[in-house]
């Protein structure tokens, strides 16, 4: 029966979750509990499963980012993309799109999106447009720029946890297609919207005279979490040459600009999303109950049996099929489940490497498709309601479904000519 009960908690906590009727922490956390209490396995076992690397990680980089926000450097980016885009509409929501990219491979996406999408309301408010296709746009960006890095998005994160691959690995393997994605996806966006872009001559020149400096509160704060930023990144980077995770080189970050700064370390670890971290911490026990009793070994044979253990059938499968679960279900349950199922198809004889890239690319592109596909979709979606423009489910499909389906083809082709061939 312990497979049954395991599988059964797991499927309603799930089903919790998807809802949005349960806040998500609190169901992971109770199933976690339920799996400890009802004897499938220990709470010794149960610690033991959380992944302190994936924790401390996203840890130290959500306090580098709070001190960031503190600088007022990203209002001051986004209004420096509006004076790059001279004032045109739709050419400031592409660069905008691109600023969110960027950011998103080096910080997380939710982030990303919670420190620009104030910005964008207040840019598209002086333009007297919509934001909505600027946020859209900018959400859509934020989980394709993820995808580019180890730490851009929380599947990326647990991904490389498991599997061991590094900073490079996922930079090298990625970023190429990531690019192309990012390209293709912009001028789709570029279509959709181009007919909602138009203001006039005064707007615009109301929006080019808004004073950037005014946003910069701390420029010496800003010089000092740049220059972590940086150094951290590089960390990363050589994190299997100086035999470091990158969990360490994250908190030694966050550490080293807290006391450079001399801000309160107190006042910042308050601002940490304890939330996501401790979802994270009832996800991972609520999969090792599957793991425990068996259920992910089973479904990896399953697997293996459907695709006839073929290499390629089964790595464009994962994808595809990681790529439209995360379209209805959060990425990062859909990852943490997804990851044992992947040892072991390794473990049936099938080479890892490729099934990992498939994982990433599928959980963080598919993500995209709907407005409860990924974390920043229903925080972006969150704000711009509280300023008065509802995002509708459908209005998201149109533009997300689009996008998602084109960056699945990319990386299908991707996939098969640089790891199948």
């Amino acid at each position: 029966m312990g497979p049954w009960i395991a599988l059964a908690i797991f499927v309603i906590t799930y089903g919790a979750i998807a809802s949005d009727r349960v806040d998500r922490t609190l169901a992971a956390l109770l199933g976690g509990a339920v799996v400890i209490l009802l004897g499938i396995i220990t709470q010794e076992t149960a610690f033991a499963a959380v992944d302190w690397n994936v924790i401390f990680l996203l840890f130290g980089m959500m306090v580098i980012a709070g001190v960031m926000r503190r600088t007022g450097v990203f209002g001051w980016l986004a209004i420096r993309t509006v004076r790059l885009g001279r004032g045109d509409p739709l050419a400031i929501l592409l660069l905008m799109a691109g600023v969110t990219a960027l950011l998103s491979a080096f910080l997380d996406n939710v982030t990303t999106v919670v420190l620009l999408v104030p910005v964008t309301l207040y840019i598209a408010t002086t333009l007297r447009l919509s934001p909505i296709p600027f946020v859209l746009a900018e959400v859509l960006a934020s989980n394709i720029g993820g995808t580019a890095t180890l730490i851009g998005d929380p599947p990326n994160i647990l991904i490389g946890s498991a599997s061991g691959l590094t900073f490079v690995d996922f930079l090298a393997n990625l970023a190429p297609v990531v690019v192309v994605i990012f390209v293709v996806s912009a001028g789709a966006m570029a279509l959709v919207f181009r007919g909602q872009m138009t203001v006039t001559p005064e707007v615009r020149a109301a929006v080019l005279a808004i004073d950037d400096s005014e946003f910069i509160s701390d420029h010496r704060l800003l010089r000092v979490s740049l220059l972590v930023l940086a150094l951290t990144v590089i960390g990363f980077l050589f994190a299997s040459v100086i035999h470091q995770q990158p969990a360490t080189i994250a908190l030694l970050g966050a550490v080293v600009l807290i006391l450079v700064a001399r801000l309160d370390p107190d006042e910042l670890i308050r601002e940490v999303d304890w939330s996501t971290l401790l979802f994270f911490v009832g996800l991972f026990v609520l999969v090792e109950g599957l793991v425990a009793t068996g259920v992910i070994a089973a479904l990896g044979t399953r697997l293996v049996e459907i695709t006839g253990g073929d290499q390629a059938v089964t790595t464009l499968g994962l994808l595809w099929l990681s790529g439209i679960a995360s379209a209805f279900v959060d990425n990062i349950p859909y990852t943490a489940t997804m990851i044992p199922v992947v040892e072991q198809l390794g473990t049936a004889g099938l080479k890892t490497d490729p099934l990992w890239w498939s994982l990433a690319l599928g959980a963080c592109l598919g993500g995209n498709a709907t407005i409860i596909g990924a974390s920043a979709n229903v925080v972006a979606a969150s704000a711009v309601a509280r300023a008065g423009h509802p995002i509708s489910f459908t209005l998201f499909l149109r533009v997300g479904g689009l996008v998602a389906l084109l960056s699945l083809l990319i990386s299908s082709v991707y996939v098969w000519v640089r790891y199948l061939v």
